[in-house]
């Protein structure tokens, strides 16, 4: 059996003053009667108790039981040193360590060859009490065989300080396996610079509720806590948010992000300010760039692009655009592409397509060439001014400059060429944009259909042209059936235009506004009042809202079938949606009373216009002169006539040409009239009327008159 001390200090500190707090105490002889006998193996743990610094104080202490050993030890070895220093020297530490038989001795010569004479606790067990009592008992044969381990392990030395401290080590707990396992082990090692969302790609779909919750857990008590407020996580987050609609989340993000340098980015101020201009949450956006110049962070060439954006959606003008560039111009933010395409785009949107050009050519002498998209704004500015061939300059010069024209640049040509009604030439931009590698799209498609669809005998190209996109395995949008839609309305094709609808809608494709109307218009030319209400009950239900020019569909399909009150219905829903009547309102009322022959309904429609300060135009006067002269009132044709010239409100020179015409020849028919009117009362007043002698009728008088005028024409065939 051996003696086994057992001992739990709180530091290994104490260990070296073993030896000085003891250097001069008795000798102690352990199991014997004075005469030293060959020392017991000894199984030591852990380091002794913590011994005071002074040495006075070390007297009182408990009486030193290994002294005697290291004190005999010692001295023999220190008259081997005194002897012969260099051969000492050169000996090799292991032979010295096995030549002594006791394991106490053998710690403490390593410990005293050691370069770090108090190295960090290098015990085998740390507690946290210090104030541990020491525990003698024997230890069995089986512990002595632990004395070898024991020594190895104070000379190596234990892996880290967590596990000395006895925190909460990964040894300690038991080795998690299977997804959990994987999982934690890469929380553990997330590099810099990466995200563990990032990491954990390949889990996506293969990990439940259970084991999310029970991964979150462990990492908790290893302190693996994600962060998923990074400066990263926040710019890719909050465009994201923007796009989905939830400014409110978007704020409440921003107002919370940590008050450190780090979030002080202007990656972090973009991202925001861009999420804010994606929900159309402008205000709160100029706020984000107020606190983004109040945290004094620099802004760069793409925050002012974004805010230049933001004021052209937010309804300023490009003069505001213009000295808001020159204001960060002052703050070192210089020209770039993104700079340039946002002010080109804010100058077109006002007409200023010629100072736009001006822009772009300036910016081109400072060396920044423009790209294909600056060019596609110009040319889409033109086009939609109709303006084509100045859209065709501005494609020829891109192509003369090396720029490769994009599917977006020949779309726009075709929308252009499809206003005119030109499908001829869409037709030869499609093969164009074959020849050249570009895939044609569903809008090259789209425009080809507007084009056929706008011209009444056409109808049927615009079908062929569709039924070539869904061969080609290009899948229509909403757009393209309702280009569809409106080219059967066109041309009178009201069932077909139903049956395009219901082929939409089966395909699940859901209809927009503008498939709404274009739908309404067909049944609106075709006069069937009963699909009208339909398709606007339908509307309603699906929680469709109409525009302006939806609802003067349905009041000029109502009002000329002679359903008034159900136009004046139309009239109230709009009203309630913001949509209060216009002039073409009432012109649409007055030509739908005038065919209807309520022509006494004019003047009133025409008093109502006064009262919601709508000045009447020449179409409103030309269709009260048009009703009346149908009904041949000329009179109060002429009055609105003379209303119409005073007021400056004439037609164009053609309708108001066509319009004398018929005024004249009733005047004349009138004049004539009133001619003979005027001279017969005149006449009659004067007495230079003769008087008739009414002579009583009798039975043949008659065939008298056709005798008199028989022998009238005979004599003048004679």
């Amino acid at each position: 059996m051996a003696l086994k001390y057992l001992c739990f200090p709180s530091s290994s500190s104490s260990l070296p003053l073993l030896f000085n707090g003891f250097h001069h105490s008795p000798k102690l002889q352990l199991f014997g009667n004075g005469c030293p006998k060959h020392p017991i193996p000894f199984s030591l743990y852990t380091a002794p108790p913590f011994l005071p610094l002074n040495p006075s104080s070390s007297h009182s202490s408990t009486t030193p039981i290994f002294l005697p050993f290291l004190q005999e030890e010692g001295e023999e070895e220190d008259r081997v040193i005194k002897q012969d220093p260099e051969s000492n020297q050169s000996e090799p530490q292991e032979d010295d360590l096995e030549s002594m038989e006791d394991p106490i001795l053998r710690f403490f010569k390593l410990r005293a060859r050691s370069q770090d004479p108090d190295p960090g606790c290098e015990g085998k067990l740390s507690l946290q009490n210090k104030h541990r009592a020491t525990s003698w008992h024997l230890a069995p044969d089986a512990a002595v065989g632990s004395v070898e381990e024991t020594e190895i392990d104070f000379k190596l030395g234990f892996k880290d300080e967590e596990k000395q401290l006895g925190s909460n080590s990964l040894d300690s707990s038991p080795e998690i396996k299977g997804v959990v396992g994987e999982i934690l082990l890469i929380a553990r090692n997330v590099p810099e610079n990466a995200t563990l969302g990032e990491l954990l790609g390949p889990y996506e779909g293969k990990v439940g509720q259970k084991e999310c919750v029970e991964a979150l857990g462990l990492m908790g008590q290893e302190g693996l806590e994600p962060s998923l407020i990074t400066p990263r996580a926040c710019s890719l987050l909050f465009p994201i948010l923007g796009r989905a609609g939830k400014g409110d989340a978007l704020m409440v993000l921003v107002r919370n992000l940590p008050n450190t340098k780090q979030f002080r980015d202007v990656h972090v101020y973009n991202a925001a300010i861009s999420g804010l201009m994606y929900c159309r949450r402008y205000d709160d956006a100029l706020k984000i760039y107020d606190t983004m110049e109040t945290d004094n962070v620099q802004p760069d060439q793409l925050t002012c692009s974004i805010m230049i954006t933001i004021m052209r959606k937010n309804g300023r003008s490009a003069k505001d655009a213009w000295e808001f560039f020159e204001r960060m111009n002052r703050k070192g933010v210089n020209w770039s592409l993104e700079v340039l395409g946002s002010l080109v785009k804010s100058f077109c949107d006002e007409g200023l397509r010629k100072e736009a050009l001006i822009l772009q050519s300036e910016v081109e002498r400072k060396g920044i060439a423009s790209n294909a998209i600056v060019y596609n704004t110009l040319m889409d500015a033109y086009g939609k001014s109709n303006q084509v061939e100045e859209a065709e300059g501005l494609f020829s010069e891109m192509k003369a400059k090396g720029i490769k024209p994009t599917s977006a640049t020949y779309n726009i040509l075709m929308d252009a060429y499809s206003r005119r009604m030109q499908p001829e030439i869409i037709e030869k931009l499609i093969l164009e944009m074959e020849y050249t590698g570009l895939e044609p799209n569903v809008k090259s498609y789209t425009c080809l259909i507007s084009a056929y669809g706008r011209q009444r005998k056409m109808s049927d190209l615009a079908a062929d042209a569709f039924l070539r996109m869904k061969k080609l395995g290009i899948k229509p949008t909403s757009h393209s059936y309702t280009a569809l839609i409106h080219a059967y309305s066109v041309g009178g094709w009201h069932e077909k235009a139903f049956m395009a609808f219901e082929n939409m809608q089966r395909e699940g494709i859901k209809p927009s506004m503008e498939t709404y109307t274009a739908l309404l218009d067909a049944f609106r030319r075709a006069g069937d009042i009963q699909m009208l209400m339909k398709v606007w009950k339908l509307m309603i239900s699906e929680k469709v809202e109409g525009t302006r020019v939806t609802f003067n569909i349905l009041l000029d399909g109502f009002a000329k079938q002679g359903h008034y009150s159900d136009a004046r219905d139309v009239v109230c829903e709009f009203g309630k949606i913001g949509l209060q009547p216009t002039v073409m309102t009432y012109n649409m009322l007055m030509n739908a009373y005038a065919r209807g022959g309520q022509e006494s309904k004019l003047p009133q429609l025409l008093n109502e216009m006064s009262a919601l300060n709508l000045t009447p135009d020449s179409i409103t006067y030309s269709t009260m002169i048009y009703a009346y002269v149908r009904v041949r009132d000329f009179s109060r044709a002429f009055f609105y006539h003379k209303k119409m010239v005073r007021s400056g409100k004439v037609p164009d020179p053609k309708s108001y040409q066509k319009l004398r015409e018929i005024l004249d020849v009733k005047a004349k028919i009138k004049n004539r009239k009133d001619r003979k009117a005027l001279v017969g009362i005149i006449n009659s007043n004067m007495g230079m009327l003769k008087s008739k002698i009414k002579r009583k009728k009798d039975e043949f008088w008659k065939n008298n008159k056709k005798q008199s005028r028989i022998r009238t024409s005979a004599r003048v065939g004679h």
